[in-house]
């Protein structure tokens, strides 16, 4: 049991949080999940016993509310990250400021580990400000904090991601889903459960080691395979549209005006790079695997909660898996 030690989990409301939360209280962990809203994160707290996961006010973007999150605690981990920079929550505000901001919060309360979320395709020098402004996160964190773990996740999917559930929903009412760049781009998804027993693994394990994960899932599947395999799980028949690299970016300026873009110029961008455990990472043993982790498939999970976009839902059976 660990219910003398406290976890913060900034950004724990979110996606991978709660999947986070709940890992790290199954092994006795007191939780306290950081986020901007704690008033509209009340699913946090059935996540353990009670009174073991609470939620607490806190912005990557105000130092002083990360101090009081991190206060007492034994490690910290930095979820946020945005996939389109507006406004206040930009980039390099989320990911750079915000990471060095967490980082230096944790240093100071004292913790022990502190772990780093970024992305597969984080690179200083890659063409996509979201690419760049990740590994800035990274470098800052490192220098604010000895021995920062930093994570690379490929896409992360789980039943409340925005890949899967997103271009499901968009196969339910458009009559093509787009390939950019021909769909192309190598992708190893990675199962949110996966990544947060990793996380729980690390917190375990206390050991500031300053290491780089990269985290992906058991096979590898071209951007058209995993639509294709979205449309077979879920029955229903779309054209595939290849969408050229030029035309891509042109679509994405104008959507990402929209409030709540589907594609932005950047994403296209980042779309270029294969986001794929690297081999260094595999022979440094620096994966999932190295961990005690057996990734799950996305054959073992997805079909479980895409079932609501077949027409018939869970009365529908799946036409199988692409090859």
């Amino acid at each position: 049991m660990n219910s003398d030690k406290i976890v913060t989990i900034i950004g724990g409301s979110g996606f991978v949080g709660r999947h986070v939360a709940r890992a790290l209280a199954k092994r006795g962990y007191r939780v306290r999940v950081a986020c901007r809203r704690p008033d509209l994160a009340g699913h946090v707290q059935p996540l353990g016993t009670p009174g073991q996961v609470m939620a607490v006010q806190a912005n990557v973007r105000y130092p002083a509310s990360l101090a009081a999150a991190c206060a007492g605690a034994a490690a910290v981990i930095n979820l946020p990250g945005v996939l389109a920079s507006r406004g206040a929550q930009s980039f390099d505000a989320v990911h750079a400021f915000g990471a060095e901001a967490a980082a230096k919060a944790a240093k100071a309360a004292g913790a022990q580990i502190f772990i780093q979320m970024s992305a597969l395709g984080a690179d200083a020098n890659s063409p996509s400000e979201y690419a760049r402004s990740k590994a800035e996160g990274e470098t800052r964190a490192k220098a604010a904090f000895a021995g920062t773990i930093v994570l690379r996740p490929s896409i992360v999917f789980g039943p409340e991601d925005n890949f899967f559930n997103q271009f499901a929903a968009m196969s339910r009412l458009a009559p093509a889903l787009p390939l950019i760049g021909g769909g192309h781009t190598k992708y190893a998804p990675v199962f949110v459960g996966d990544v947060a027993e990793a996380i729980a693994i690390l917190v375990d394990r206390g050991e500031a080691s300053g290491k780089t994960f990269e985290l992906g899932g058991p096979e590898i599947f071209t951007f058209k395979q995993l639509m294709q395999f979205t449309l077979d799980t879920i029955g229903r028949k779309r054209l595939l549209l290849p969408v050229p690299w030029t035309a891509a970016k042109i679509l994405g300026s104008v959507l990402g005006l929209l409030p709540k873009p589907l594609l932005t110029a950047d994403q296209v961008e980042l779309l270029k790079a294969d986001c794929v455990v690297s081999e260094e990472a595999i022979s440094g043993k620096r994966g999932l695997e190295s961990l005690g982790i057996g990734p799950r498939s996305i054959q073992s999970i997805v079909p479980s909660y895409l079932y609501r976009f077949r027409k018939a839902g869970q009365f529908t059976a799946p036409r199988g898996i692409p090859e």
